[in-house]
This record gives C-alpha cells, sequence and structure tokens, in this order.
C-alpha cells in the first residue's frame, strides 16, 4: 500500500512538472491599449522613455505591459497605483531594455513599503534606512522591496545620479547568471572581467579618498558598485561619460546602450539588438536562443 502511495505521489509530480503553467502570472488586468494617460505620466517622469524615438516607445510600452503582467506589485499599509506600477515596471525595463524580451526571471513580486525599512522589513523602527532591497532566502527569494517615496524620489529628481528602482533592478540583472556579484557574465565576456574588477578597485579607492562623485555607498563591495555606477550611467549619462569616460564603455557594452551619444538634440536613443542578432556574451548563438531570458 505504501509503495502505491509513493509511486502515486511520484505520478503527480511529474505531471505537475510537466503541465504547470509556463508563465507566472500578476493577477494585474494589465489594458490591451497602453493607455494614453499612462504614456504622458511615462513622458513626464520618465526620461529614459521620453528620449526614445516613436517607434521605441511603443517598444517600451510593450516592455512595461508584459513586466506587469507577470509580476505582482503589492504595497504594505499602502495604495498601490498606476504611477507606481509605471515607475516599478520603467525601472525594470530601462536596464534591458537593449535585450529584447527579457524576463527578470527569478523576480515574482515586488512589494512596495510606506517609508524605510530595516534588514529585517521592518519599517516601524526608528533606525529604518534602507530604501530598496532584493530579497534572498525562504519566501523572500523572488521579492522585491522599494519604500514608495524613495521609488517616487529617483524618478523625480533627475540631477542627484540615483535612482533606487534602477539600482535594485541592475541587482536582478546581475543576479540573472545565478549570483549577484557585480559581474553581470552572461553579457561581459570573460576577457573583459579582470579589466572591469581592477576598474573597480581604482575607483573605489577614488571614492574612499574623497576624490569621485560617485556616491559612496558604491564602495560597499563589487555588487554595490554595479548598481551605484549603473544609476549615475542612466541617471546622467553625458556627465557620467565626461567623469568616467573607462567607466562609461564598460557600461555601454554591458547595457548595449551609448545613452550619452544617443540623446542629442533629435538623435533618439534606439534599441540596437533584435532577437535574432548575435548575443553579446559572445557564445556565437542569437540572443533569443542564448542570454535571453535565462536564470
Amino acid at each position: 500500500m505504501f509503495v502505491k502511495i509513493l509511486v502515486g505521489l511520484f505520478i503527480a509530480l511529474i505531471l505537475f512538472l510537466l503541465f504547470r503553467p509556463k508563465s507566472i502570472k500578476s493577477g494585474f488586468n494589465v489594458p490591451e491599449i497602453f493607455p494614453e494617460k499612462w504614456r504622458l505620466y511615462l513622458l513626464k517622469e520618465v526620461n529614459f522613455y521620453a528620449s526614445l524615438n516613436e517607434e521605441d516607445k511603443v517598444i517600451f510600452e510593450a516592455d512595461v505591459k508584459r513586466f506587469l503582467k507577470r509580476v505582482r506589485i503589492t504595497g504594505i499599509k499602502t495604495t498601490v497605483d498606476y504611477e507606481e506600477r509605471l515607475l516599478v515596471a520603467s525601472s525594470a525595463v530601462i536596464p534591458v531594455f537593449s535585450f529584447p524580451e527579457w524576463e527578470y526571471s527569478s523576480l515574482h513580486e515586488v512589494l512596495l513599503y510606506p517609508d524605510l525599512f530595516t534588514e529585517k522589513y521592518d519599517f516601524s523602527e526608528q533606525d529604518r534606512n534602507i530604501s530598496g532591497m532584493v530579497g534572498s532566502g525562504g519566501v523572500m527569494h523572488h521579492v522585491v522591496i522599494f519604500s514608495k517615496p524613495a521609488l517616487h524620489q529617483g524618478f523625480d529628481n533627475t540631477s542627484d545620479k540615483m535612482n533606487v528602482g534602477i539600482h535594485e533592478f541592475v541587482h536582478l540583472f546581475d543576479k540573472q547568471d545565478g549570483e549577484i556579484d557585480g559581474i553581470p557574465q552572461m553579457i561581459m565576456k570573460n576577457q573583459a572581467v579582470l579589466p572591469w574588477l581592477h576598474l573597480i578597485s581604482e575607483n573605489t579607492k577614488e571614492m574612499l579618498a574623497g576624490k569621485s562623485d560617485i556616491n559612496i555607498y558604491g564602495a560597499t563591495n563589487k555588487q554595490e558598485f554595479l548598481a551605484v555606477a549603473s544609476e549615475y550611467f542612466f541617471e546622467r549619462p553625458k556627465l557620467f561619460q565626461e567623469k568616467h569616460p573607462e567607466l562609461y564603455e564598460v557600461l555601454s557594452s554591458v547595457f548595449q546602450t551609448d545613452l550619452a551619444n544617443s540623446q542629442v538634440g533629435d538623435n533618439k536613443l534606439k534599441r540596437t539588438i533584435g532577437r535574432n542578432d548575435p548575443c553579446p556574451c559572445g557564445d556565437g548563438g542569437k540572443f533569443k536562443d542564448c542570454c535571453m531570458g535565462h536564470d
């Protein structure tokens, strides 16, 4: 009898693995046609979107819709309006815009808190100072948390070189090869890793000596350096290129976009990689069959 039960459970497990849903759904009813008020909000609040040509604005909108269909966004003792949904989705789309149909496959849910929080996810204690965090371990493994006010602040202030939404999604971009370590190896070719580590080391020394305008938090470790430098890259690309040309060149390669030289006058930012183009990781396959959507 016991053997029959075990066999039954094994068959049930196999059937579950074979026929389980292939995609996760957020539960949010995403409109089929991108609402005009969403479009106007993006134009007002998201400079990256506003810098796109008309064709790529449509692609950005499609990427936003796909993210909102798949990833649940939940307010914890706070409301979640369409504005917050658009800012979360934009934060996700911006770092990977050059990679068609990219999925943050380890992410299932984004939690919005009403204020800053602690490492124990508490926003009621006095010493709370965290504005965003990629969850790790247990039930938090597939979760990202943002302070709602900090999420808005990241887009409201376009001159401070900081954006907590972009910061945390760069961590997820980094995590796509299995580890958040400051080396997005799925995209960064092997021969570029050692020069990148050298750049991190040299820039960290300057930051600690007070000789750099990169946020000192980036000196914490390699993964925080990547996220902080990426915030600067996407928020102030021309200034970043001027102040840190070597870093700018590396991040342009990593994110496959030359923002500083694209956002000039009518020369709009243009997506450059297609699904069937060679993958930038250098493995020789098409992007759709290589790095797109890998976990």
